[in-house]
């Protein structure tokens, strides 16, 4: 398939009239301390202020908007356990009919909340299934059963119509930018958007980002086809998938430019810099083409650069985990398993001698005890800066402390950590 023919089949103004009255226009914002970093001029796309804080309604308003009555009268389907949830179900309501949204079972109860209130009434929900795919079996199952319309994600070309919104409202902002760093999951937004803008200015640089433990893309892109990951690293929910669509496959592979993945840990040091420098949260789907600017710092040196913010549906109970992510990919905290020396005086060695004056013990437990003597501990560190971490571990070394590294060892560190 050619990009012609794919950016024939997506109307986006016919979209963005059908969103007019429904959809947030969010702001492009110029971001100083990013532009001075990057010596560049960098523009954030706060689809976090969306209704729902995600660009997600775009999509699916898009699409059951344009369903014949007699399906609308049916009802609708989705399965999600997040931000497509959210926009299904306020779409449910805005248009007044019935939908019935799968989640999994382990959906935090701030999401299943989250949904039930936009959908306001017109929404069931399920919870089942220990995992998305379950969850998304289950409601194909019910879809055909009850002779009702699946709403997917996003391989629909009016999902991708509806995200490409996104796109016009940038252009519309500012007809100049260069270079549009979006973040890629199932595909929808990067295909919506990369068609719109190939279709009005083919110089300018597309990127897809994806997080490093599912690069579902990068991997289709790579083996010319969509391709299944055995496993994937759910930490950023928005945008990890097994398997990206067919349709936003073909799309993509034409329309972008460049296709790359950042570290989880990186995209965790993204939101605390992001919340702490300018007030903005973000979900972690959301930071992702703000981390990758480290990546293609050499490339939008004196450019117009829009980075997508898609989404800012962060769970304030993530945080802990966040901030642990973050100093562990900073080089900031280590675990160690010590095994002390059997004298008196040695935990007091270790605190005086072993420790540098600004480090900080931020776990310390026993890993087994007898009743004659304990065990090795696993003792947790945060240094103030990660060029400290050699000394420490030459300090270990001169008062004869026999350590493992856990950091190093990623089943221990999974399995003690």
């Amino acid at each position: 398939m050619e990009t012609k023919s794919n950016t024939k089949q997506l109307d986006f103004a016919a979209a963005q009239e059908r969103l007019k009255n429904v959809v947030r226009r969010t702001p492009l914002e110029f971001n100083q301390g990013l532009s001075d970093k990057y010596s560049c001029e960098v523009y954030l796309k706060r689809e976090d202020l969306q209704v729902v804080r995600s660009y997600k309604l775009r999509g699916a308003y898009n699409m059951i908007s344009q369903l014949p009555h007699e399906q609308l009268a049916k009802g609708v389907v989705c399965a999600s356990a997040g931000n497509h949830a959210q926009g299904v179900a306020f779409s449910c309501r805005r248009l007044n009919i019935k939908g019935v949204i799968f989640m999994p079972g382990i959906t935090p109860k701030q999401k299943v909340k989250q949904t039930e209130m936009f959908g306001n009434g017109n929404v069931e929900i399920v919870l089942i299934g220990d995992t998305f795919d379950d969850c998304l079996q289950e409601a194909l199952a019910y879809t055909e059963a009850n002779g009702m319309t699946f709403i997917p994600p996003f391989d629909d070309y009016r999902i991708m119509e509806g995200q490409g919104t996104v796109g016009v409202e940038i252009h519309e902002d500012l007809p100049d930018a260069e270079v549009i760093i979006m973040p890629v999951g199932g595909g929808g937004l990067a295909a919506g958007v990369g068609s719109f803008f190939k279709q009005i200015n083919p110089s300018i640089k597309l990127i897809g980002i994806e997080p490093e433990g599912a690069p579902s893309m990068v991997e289709a892109i790579r083996r010319g086809q969509p391709y299944t990951l055995s496993q994937i690293n759910r930490f950023v929910d928005g945008a990890a998938v097994k398997r990206v669509g067919a349709l936003t496959y073909q799309v993509c592979s034409e329309v972008l430019d460049d296709m790359l993945h950042v570290p989880e840990g990186k995209v965790c040091t993204t939101i605390l810099k992001l919340y702490n420098e300018d007030a903005i949260v973000v979900e972690p789907a959301g930071a992702l083409s703000v981390s990758a600017l480290d990546l293609v710092k050499d490339q939008i040196k004196g450019k117009k650069v829009v980075c997508v913010i898609s989404g800012g549906n962060n769970d304030i109970d993530r945080m802990g985990e966040i901030k642990e992510q973050s100093l562990l990919y900073e080089g900031l905290k280590h675990y160690f398993i010590v095994r002390f020396p059997q004298r008196p005086g040695a935990l007091k060695l270790f605190v005086n001698e072993v420790l540098g004056p600004y480090d900080d013990i931020t776990r310390f437990e026993f890993i087994k005890k007898t009743e004659r003597e304990r065990g090795p501990a696993l003792v947790g560190i945060e240094l103030k800066s990660a060029d400290e971490y050699p000394a420490l571990l030459q300090r270990m070394k001169d008062y004869k402390f026999d350590v493992i590294e856990v950091n190093q060892d990623q089943t221990l560190f999974e399995y003690l950590v």
